[in-house]
């Protein structure tokens, strides 16, 4: 009996590899224009000839097709230019002349403000951020797991299963953020080490990878900054020793002080300028100005964090100098991956907003001892979802999977 074959997805090395993914992806994308709820899929099929997958898009009768979503299979990056455009899937739906939607037309732009208040959500942030309001953040700033770091503190296995969990990260941020506003994000190269002595070490540019899914998903880069350690600290990686001892060429390895935060803004036609005009309160940017001791290039020199409750916390003042440099007081900061909460403390001593998200409940509950600290009575204001620390002492704060907290 002959054996069966790989499936093509497969046998290619895909990253979108089945039909539910397929129809997540675009369901994700749908989402982002309000269709979700109003457009169905006919069934995925992959287009090996092209690495395409190809979602039929239906009107709610599942038989009328009002375009298609075509999907890069190795990256599942939708692709736009071969892709119905979401004006057009709405001129359908309204049964308006397809061709004289104008994707540009806009009408006057009020001044977004976000109704969200204090958060600390426990879940996959992919699931979390799905129940967002579209536009209800004003800046994000996580430091992700970095892959394969530590054992405790990576849970990704391969390289690309790590870019594809960053990918739908980034994609559900870029919904949820205001346009015009700031993705920054606290990244480096990842060392792995040589398996035996027989094999070389592998340098993983982490940030680079990165950088090209940010602006697939519909971000423009504006900063490369560099957050530079004392030299000391990346003595602990080894990198360098055995050049240090022989010095002989070939085997020069620099040891890594710096650590990469990545700039980027979601795309707008909107000038920087039309948010400081157009802000409803001028005494807010009055007051979110930046004072004289603000870094002037873009290599800023911080001592590491020394935090033993979480293996890669990043300094409370690196957190500070972003949170002040790209929102203004009172704007929404969220952390997808907020780990012991420094982004948040950083927001409440600036005046900000936070959602703070976490899959890890040790990490929730640093956060949720932490906030009374931060916010004083007003944190009896903070929203919890997907855990109800009312219930319980604190000392025994957990959090669950299901959702005991309120949702907005």
């Amino acid at each position: 009996m002959a054996r069966n074959k790989p499936l093509v997805p497969i046998s290619r090395n895909y990253l979108l590899t089945t039909v539910q993914e397929a129809k997540q992806v675009a369901r994700s994308w749908l989402k982002e224009f309000g269709l979700d709820h109003v457009i169905k899929f006919g069934l995925p099929e992959i287009d090996d000839r092209y690495h395409f997958w190809r979602v039929p898009l239906l009107k709610e009768d599942g038989k009328t097709k009002l375009g298609e979503l075509v999907i890069d299979a190795y990256t599942t990056e939708v692709l736009p230019d071969k892709s119905t455009r979401p004006e057009i899937l709405e001129a359908r739906l309204l049964k308006k002349d397809a061709e004289g939607a104008d994707p540009k037309r806009r009408s006057r732009r009020d001044y977004p403000i976000s109704p969200l208040r204090n958060t600390v959500a426990f879940g996959d942030c992919v699931d979390v951020i799905d129940d967002m309001p579209a536009g209800s953040v004003d800046l994000v700033f996580t430091s992700p797991p970095y892959f394969n770091a530590r054992p405790e503190y990576s849970e990704y296995e391969q390289y690309e299963q790590y870019l594809f969990e960053m990918r739908q990260m980034i994609k559900r941020c870029h919904r949820v953020l205001n346009e015009g506003r700031f993705f920054v994000m606290n990244t480096s190269p990842v060392l792995l080490r040589r398996a035996s002595r027989s094999e070389s070490s592998r340098r993983l540019a982490v940030p680079f990878d990165l950088h090209r899914i940010f602006v697939e998903e519909g971000f423009d880069f504006i900063d490369d900054i560099i957050w530079m350690k004392p030299e000391g600290a990346g003595w602990a990686t080894g990198r360098g020793r055995r050049f240090a001892a022989d010095r002989n060429p070939l085997q020069y390895k620099a040891v890594p002080v710096t650590e990469y935060v990545l700039v980027y803004r979601k795309k707008s036609d909107l000038l920087i300028d039309w948010f400081i005009r157009n802000h409803p309160d001028p005494s807010v940017v009055e007051s979110s100005r930046i004072g004289d001791d603000y870094e002037r290039t873009n290599v800023w020199r911080i001592q590491p964090a020394t935090n033993s409750q979480h293996p890669a916390a990043f300094p409370m003042e690196l957190a500070e100098k972003v949170v002040s440099y790209y929102s203004f007081r009172n704007d929404v900061v969220m952390d997808p991956m907020a780990g012991s909460g420094t982004v948040g403390a950083a927001a409440s001593r600036l005046g900000r907003r936070f959602v703070l998200i976490d899959s890890n409940p040790a990490y929730l509950k640093i956060i949720r001892e932490s906030v009374v600290g931060w916010l004083g009575r007003a944190a009896e204001g903070v929203l919890y979802i997907n855990c109800d620390p009312k219930s319980l002492p604190l000392g025994l704060f957990d959090c669950t999977e299901s959702d005991n907290g309120e949702k907005e």
